[in-house]
């Protein structure tokens, strides 16, 4: 045996040894890239399901927007028919019992102040003439204006 030979045959062992010691890593490598695999495949067997649900419940949510939006479209519409209802009420009957009642009201001070009795606000402010009284039944029906 030559030294040629020795020297290839030291080659040989040292390849082998150093094979036999990466065999480990590698195996625990392949292991790893299994398990990998199996996250992953688990991953998406549950990721698929939830991302179905999501759309399941943004469906839902957008119908019942919708629903929403006609609640709200009907209340704004009652709403404005309440006050055109309350601005004819107003109009009609409101205006008009305003100034039948400081008429009365009007009548009432002037018929007081004729007969020379005091009424409970002129007793209060203690005037003594009478135009006073028709001046606030003149301001009153003003104000009702």
């Amino acid at each position: 045996m030559g030294i040629g030979e020795i020297a290839g045959l030291i080659a040989a062992i040292a390849f082998a040894i150093l094979a036999g010691f990466m065999i480990y890593p590698l195996i625990k490598l392949g292991k790893l890239f299994e398990q990998i695999g199996t996250t992953v495949k688990d991953t998406g067997d549950h990721a698929i399901p939830a991302l179905d649900e999501g759309v399941t419940t943004v469906q839902q949510v957008n119908k019942t927007l919708t629903d929403v939006n006609s609640i709200t479209e009907s209340a704004s519409y009652t709403a404005q028919n309440v006050g055109a209802l309350t601005d004819l009420y107003s109009s009609m009957l409101g205006k008009p019992l305003i100034k039948l009642a400081s008429a009365f009201w009007a009548a009432k001070e002037t018929a007081t102040s004729f007969m020379g009795k005091k009424s409970a606000d002129d007793a209060d402010a203690s005037v003594p003439d009478e135009s006073a009284a028709a001046g606030k039944a003149a301001k009153f029906t003003k104000n009702a204006k």
